[in-house]
């Protein structure tokens, strides 16, 4: 493979920092020199592709235009991830242009009572496994589940909120739930989840990552069960830092999401944790519904958003809000989601895979849920204006935009 040299460039590094400089790659992986071909980059970011770790679908077209180049592909498939063979056809289906990695189900068919074969699922190429949408309801399962993926090597991926409150609500309790009649669960819902798995981890010495933490009290266990040593790391998605309960008033199925949009005050307790480490990944959730999921009443529509075509930017807008630093943000979209699953990617150190991004960071655009690359453009942002356009992106050294 020939090399290329990047010059000229804004290099954004999660363990490097941010410098300007010259970055080479030579037979896929990033060099100390290259010859071959060289881009100027003319001052534009250059960082690791991002890895965006729990989506629900494959959608190429959005992911390059996103940035990134790998994705920890959630078991919630049809067929479920839970067979050695589906494992092995569903981190085939991206290449070359994207990389899949699978994440197993926890239990059969996801139904949270018998305990998947995860050492076969590692076999077959899953770098975790996960309880997908829903909560491991009975503690017992849990904890056999826990137990069995420590024994494997494996990450446990769990969805922290209690089904038995849960269960049917689509909201958040509070005043706006109240206003619009519609059913609704308290935020202890995901306190007491997170609470439980953080336990049961605990006890048993194994490695657990909660996909998304949204509330001021679940954010607070997590700092302080780090703080004691447990093996715990959690996630958030954009919405969940920009937007409130507030934002679902004229039942626009847009923001129907899962976990529910928060308060206020849950909201800037998220933003808080992002900024002192509490949260170490940004994903986009990438969950596209279609108008038949969508143009529903509110309480009848499926959750999830299409979310990776506008997760760079939205979290540029959280570097310009100076809640973050511009290497910070690679780490929370690349390097540490690459850790949790066990790739050696992420950061621009000598010797690793050269998936690169680069990026015009103050690139104007409007999101327009019509013109999205996803299958579907169910984006709670449609009409926001931001700033970041993906212009090149590279897997392996070999360009794919």
């Amino acid at each position: 493979m020939s090399g290329t040299t990047f010059t000229n460039a804004r290099i954004v590094c999660p363990d490097g920092g941010d410098r300007a400089g010259t970055l080479s790659v030579r037979d896929g992986v990033i060099a100390a020199d290259a010859g071959g071909e060289t881009i100027d980059l003319k001052g534009k970011l250059l960082a690791p592709a991002i890895v965006d770790l729990g989506v629900f679908a494959v959608d190429k077209a959005a992911f390059a235009r996103g940035g990134i180049a790998r994705v920890g592909l959630m078991p919630d498939q049809s067929p479920v991830l839970d067979d050695p063979g589906i494992i092995q056809r569903a981190a085939a289906m991206g290449k070359p242009d994207l990389w899949v990695h699978p994440i197993a189900a926890a239990t059969r068919g996801l139904a949270g009572a018998d305990i998947a074969e995860m050492a076969l699922a590692a076999d077959a190429g899953a770098k975790a496994v996960a309880t997908g949408r829903e909560w491991i309801a009975d503690s017992g399962v849990m904890r056999k589940v826990l137990a069995y993926a420590a024994d494997c090597g494996m990450i446990v991926i769990s969805h922290a909120e209690d089904g038995g409150l849960a269960a049917d609500a689509v909201a958040t309790e509070g005043e706006t739930a109240t206003r619009l009649g519609l059913p609704a669960a308290p935020a202890l819902a995901e306190v007491l989840a997170v609470a439980r798995d953080v336990m049961l981890a605990e006890e048993m010495g194994a490695r657990l990552h909660l996909r998304q933490v949204t509330t001021a009290a679940g954010l607070d266990l997590v700092r302080r069960a780090k703080a004691r040593g447990v093996r715990v790391t959690c996630g958030i998605t954009p919405p969940h830092l920009y937007l409130t309960d507030i934002d679902i008033s004229d039942y626009r199925t847009f923001t129907r999401l899962s976990p529910p949009l928060r308060c206020e005050s849950d909201r800037q307790a998220a933003r808080e944790a992002l900024a002192d480490g509490t949260i170490d990944v940004l994903c986009s959730g990438h969950d596209p519904r279609g108008p038949e999921e969508k143009r529903l009443p509110f309480a009848d529509s499926l959750p999830g958003s299409a979310g990776a075509e506008t997760l760079l930017a939205l979290g540029l807008g959280l570097v310009r809000d100076e809640l973050i630093s511009l290497d910070r943000l690679f780490a929370l979209l690349a390097r540490n989601p690459a850790r949790i699953l066990g790739l050696e990617t992420g950061a621009l150190t000598p010797g690793s895979p050269a998936d690169l991004v680069v990026v015009d960071a103050d690139a104007p655009w409007k999101i327009d849920a019509e013109q999205m690359a996803a299958s579907a453009g169910n984006t709670p942002f449609d009409g926001l204006p931001v700033q970041g356009r993906v212009l090149q992106l590279w897997k392996g050294g070999a360009r794919l935009r």
